[in-house]
């Protein structure tokens, strides 16, 4: 068995829509925009024979908290998403185990040549025992941190929209039903202006929150990498283009923002991923239908998922977190948990960052 580079996107694709898409992260776009970023990636592949049984992208991260290497919702393996997870049938065990070995062997060789601290995997793999001993034997440890989602809520969206709309909390249907009611408008678009609608409600969120936001390049490179597959779609919704009559008067005024809920959404093969969302607090449910909007496109596009990405997770993850957690249970669906991101050391210098992480873990109230 060898690894070798991938540059053919196609061949990424193939190997990525063929285990599911269970993580955008894990997408060629998703390296791509690392590279906006001004990262430096590698796309690994694990090779029996000509046959390709493994991917895995790597990010080299290097700044004041640390630096290692990363791997973002991945490696992935040769075995169909289940629920938008990897789970290794205990027939496959020995095998996997083999193949995230020697790409552990890779990444510590590249490690130590090119003066990394640690490797950081955030794997996909259900969180279990059987999935954590794969890495405690490979001498990894339970990352103080996470760095995408480990913990998220998702919708089936295979059903019919009858049956979505039953799964949900009442208070969250009649919410849909009562901005349907109201006018409010959701619209839907890659544009320059609609990114810019986005951006003016998210730094209004932020500034609402406490959090630090993303910079509007960060936000307008992700839209940029992922653009270029027709994968990304700003969704805003409010009175934008809403009936003249039906707009409240309030929402009339000069200079008042007519648009109360901004999101960009991610899409794979067999998912939407709700990934940027921001709003104005309204006593109007713009949000919720600009939510359900999002789980119709997700149908739309023949997906089997609509992800809320991540919800809170007591002890990983902060308490703030807890009220958009319940507002995302509201829509119905199940809880998926992927094993918690992992950490192997290479040098004492790891110290320094595991204590940055638990500082941040603490300004962020984990």
């Amino acid at each position: 068995m060898n690894i070798r580079t991938i540059t053919d996107k196609s061949e990424w694709d193939s190997f990525y829509n063929r285990v599911g898409s269970p993580s955008f992260h894990h997408s060629w776009e998703w390296g791509e925009f690392q590279l906006l970023c001004q990262k430096e990636i590698e796309r690994l592949g694990l090779y029996k024979g000509a046959n390709l049984v493994a991917i895995a992208l790597v990010v080299k991260i290097r700044s004041k908290r640390g630096n290692y290497l990363f791997v973002p919702h991945g490696p992935l393996f040769d075995i169909p998403q289940a629920k938008l997870t990897q789970h290794i049938p205990s027939h496959k065990h020995t095998t996997i185990q083999r193949h995230l070995a020697i790409i552990h062997q890779h990444l510590v060789a590249m490690a130590r040549t090119e003066g990394f601290w640690f490797i950081r995997i955030a794997p996909p793999m259900t969180r279990d025992t059987d999935h954590a001993d794969l890495f405690r034997s490979l001498g990894y440890q339970t990352a103080p941190i996470y760095v995408h989602a480990e913990t998220m809520w998702v919708v089936d969206v295979t059903q019919s929209e009858n049956d979505i709309l039953a799964q949900m909390r009442k208070n969250t249907r009649y919410a849909v039903r009562r901005a349907q009611r109201e006018h409010i408008s959701v619209t839907s678009s890659d544009s320059p202006d609609a990114l810019q609608q986005f951006l003016d409600l998210y730094h209004i969120t932020a500034d609402r929150e406490q959090f630090t936001p993303y910079s509007d390049a960060y936000i307008q490179n992700e839209l940029r990498a992922f653009q270029a597959a027709d994968n990304a779609v700003i969704f805003n919704s409010g009175f934008l283009n809403s009936p003249k009559d039906g707009i409240p008067p309030e929402f009339v005024q000069e200079g008042t923002s007519q648009n109360l809920a901004s999101s960009l959404v991610i899409f794979s093969n067999s998912s939407g991923f709700y990934h940027q969302g921001a709003s104005i607090h309204s006593k109007y449910p713009a949000a919720y239908l600009l939510q359900w909007y999002a789980i119709l496109e997700s149908k739309r596009r023949g997906c089997n998922y609509y992800s809320f990405h991540g919800i809170h997770d007591p002890g990983r993850t902060p308490k703030s977190w807890l009220g958009l957690s319940l507002f995302k249970h509201g829509f119905g669906g199940f809880q998926v948990d992927y094993l918690y991101t992992q950490d192997f050391i290479i040098s004492p210098l790891y110290t320094l960052s595991n204590l940055s992480d638990r500082y941040l873990n603490w300004r962020r109230g984990v």
